[in-house]
């Protein structure tokens, strides 16, 4: 029973230390033996028989065994070996692990010691820094102070997580104060070089000023701010008082002494005070837009007490001329300094196709089309490339409505002149190349048209575009209906329109009334102007939606103007239609009383002399006795020849 677990022991045995033949080769290779229990094959019978050949050999069996013991010993003093070094390989890693932590521990001690280092040596500046800053702001060394304060308020931001240490607190406040009382400092500088009241020192700036400038630079940006306000208002202040609202000058007839004047304080402060303020703070565009503020607000005001004297030559010249000093602003300065928002740099229109007007402005159309004459246009930059348009000349916005009501009175006043010269000159003479022309005084209107929707556009694209579009209307109008369907010829056909019944009944007792060549010249001459009219119409309704702000494109609409054109486009076509009815009746009443032989004869001959065959309908006895008259001598009947 024994012997029988013994060999299922064997036998689990050798299945568990069977390798695979890869792993074999493997083995072998880094451990080459020659030693038979190291081979893969082993067998211990043949081992044994190895061992023991023969019987005599058993003699020193006890020898041979024992040398397989000590084997077998040393075997497990190997592998015991073994097994202590993995014990010692876990036990170095546990040493590893705690030399790692020390060295850690090192390195943050380090870390530690340098960031301590280096907050002394900080706070070795600071408290040094403070002491300097007081005392050179004590003396007014504000070269030496803008250097030293930015330094200082670099070096007080490491500490930022250290106030809660009272002495950094402390260093902190003085710091704080040290701001707070350059800053009055500063302005009490200012304040005394530059008096609110009084007129400015003269020798112009010191270098002390300018490095105040550089203070105040670093300080809280309300200095520069009360800096600047301060500088701006004293220059300005002679400008209060020169055009006040009581003085000639303030009028709009002398508005530009208010941008003559301007223009010589800019050169006066480049001279002077150029380099006194940091170029970044863009102080000569300050004042000019300050002025620009000042100057709109004036405005307003003395042309809201004297509205009833604004004419419409002189707001066009006060627009004018300021349309042309945001030009000038336009190109010397770059509008940094708009970033209020009180102004919209415009966005520039789409590319326009429309044929009617041409964006740039013609010398042609800075002349007005009326007798009596205004100015010339408002000339300046377009919108879109000016930052400083509208500064200023916003404020003539709202007294627009006086150059609304000209241009309604000039239009009224041009239509007259058209229906007086229509009526001296008379109809287009049928001999010359006129007829069949559009009417001169259709192009005169629309020239004037494009002339005042490019003056109107540069005052405003508000409201006023409205209201001009709305004169538009009213004198498109008219222009049908006094010059067009009012000159075209009476007829005593009814008007109820041209029907093919009214072409095939013959109307007992009346006549219809046949044009002259004069009246039908007239009257293709209407037509081509009432064509010409419609097409320049919708495109004056474009471009009108293209000058005017987006909110307001809905309101303009011309539909109903384009209709009364397209009316009198019917309305003419009609008359020539009528004219040629009335000069085809007669033809056509002969040819309904013409006897059929004669029509048969003259089909019989026709078709002899022409070489084809025209079959007869109609077969006379007496054809033959009346064929010697006009068959004879090819001559078509009475009513062919009214035909033709």
């Amino acid at each position: 029973m024994m012997e029988e677990e013994e060999l299922e022991f064997v036998e689990e045995l050798e299945a568990v230390l069977q390798l695979t033949p890869e792993v074999q080769l493997a083995i072998e290779q880094v451990f080459p033996s020659q030693d038979p229990l190291d081979r893969a094959d082993f067998n211990a019978v043949e081992y044994i028989n190895t061992l023991f050949p023969t019987e005599q050999s058993l003699a020193n069996i006890d020898e041979v065994v024992n040398k397989i013991r000590l084997k077998i010993r040393r075997l497990d003093d190997n592998i015991r070996t073994v097994v202590r070094g993995q014990t010692n390989v876990g036990q170095d890693g546990r040493q590893v692990k705690e030399i790692t932590r020390d060295i850690k521990q090192l390195d943050h001690a380090k870390r530690h010691l340098t960031t301590s280092i280096t907050t002394l040596n900080h706070l070795h500046m600071l408290a040094g820094g403070v002491d300097s800053l007081e005392a050179m702001t004590r003396r007014r060394q504000y070269g030496e102070v803008a250097n030293l304060l930015q330094g200082v308020m670099n070096v007080l931001e490491h500490f930022h997580k250290y106030m809660g240490i009272p002495q950094i607190r402390q260093l902190s406040e003085r710091v704080k104060a040290a701001q707070t009382e350059l800053g009055q400092q500063i302005l009490a500088d200012f304040e005394e070089a530059f008096p609110s009241q009084g007129t400015k020192r003269p020798g112009g700036p010191s270098n002390v000023l300018r490095d105040a400038c550089l203070v105040a630079n670093i300080l809280d940006p309300r200095i520069k701010q009360e800096i600047i306000k301060k500088f701006i208002k004293q220059h300005l202040s002679e400008y209060l008082v020169l055009f006040q609202e009581n003085q000639d000058v303030a009028w709009l007839d002398k508005i530009d002494r208010r941008y003559a004047w301007i223009k010589r304080q800019l050169v006066d402060y480049e001279e002077k005070y150029g380099r006194m303020f940091p170029r970044e703070w863009c102080m000569a565009e300050r004042i000019a837009v300050e002025f620009c503020h000042v100057t709109r607000a004036e405005l307003a005001k003395i042309m809201r007490t004297r509205a009833k004297e604004i004419e419409v030559k002189l707001l066009l010249f006060a627009i004018q001329r300021t349309t042309n000093f945001e030009g000038f602003l336009a190109k010397r300065f770059s509008g940094c300094t708009l970033t209020d928002g009180t102004l919209k740099k415009l966005e520039s229109p789409p590319p326009s196709t429309n044929p009617f007007l041409e964006d740039e402005p013609t010398p042609e159309m800075e002349e007005l089309a009326t007798e009596k004459g205004d100015l010339d246009q408002p000339k300046k930059p377009k919108a879109p490339d000016n930052p400083f348009h509208g500064i200023v000349s916003k404020c003539f916005e709202p007294h627009l409505y006086v150059y609304i009501e000209s241009q309604d009175k000039n239009l009224g006043e041009l239509i007259d002149r058209f229906v007086a010269d229509f009526k001296a000159q008379g109809p287009p003479k049928p001999n010359t190349d006129e007829g069949g022309a559009v009417l001169p005084s259709c192009a005169d209107l629309f020239v004037y048209y494009k002339k005042c929707m490019v003056q109107c556009s540069q005052l405003s694209t508000g409201e006023p575009m409205i209201a001009l579009t709305t004169i538009f209307q009213k004198y498109l109008r008219e222009y049908a209906w006094k010059i067009l369907s009012g000159n075209l010829p009476k007829t005593t056909t009814s008007s109820g329109g041209l029907t093919i019944s009214s072409l095939l009944k013959e109307k007992e007792g009346s006549e219809v009334a046949k044009f002259t060549l004069e009246e039908l010249c007239l009257i293709c001459n209407i037509l081509s102007t009432a064509e010409y009219c419609l097409a320049t119409t919708q495109q004056l309704e474009e471009k009108l939606k293209e000058k005017v702000d987006v909110s307001l494109i809905e309101r303009i609409n011309l539909t109903g103007e384009m209709d009364t054109f397209s009316t009198v486009i019917s309305s003419s076509i009609q008359l020539l239609v009528q004219d040629l009815d009335a000069a085809c009746d007669p033809a056509l009443t002969a040819m309904s009383k013409v006897r059929s032989w004669e029509m048969a004869s003259y089909k019989l001959t026709r078709a002899a002399q022409g070489g084809f065959y025209w079959p007869l309908s109609v077969a006379s006895p007496g054809s033959s006795e009346r064929k010697g008259s006009a068959e004879e001598n090819g001559e078509a009947p009475e009513f062919l020849k009214a035909l033709s």
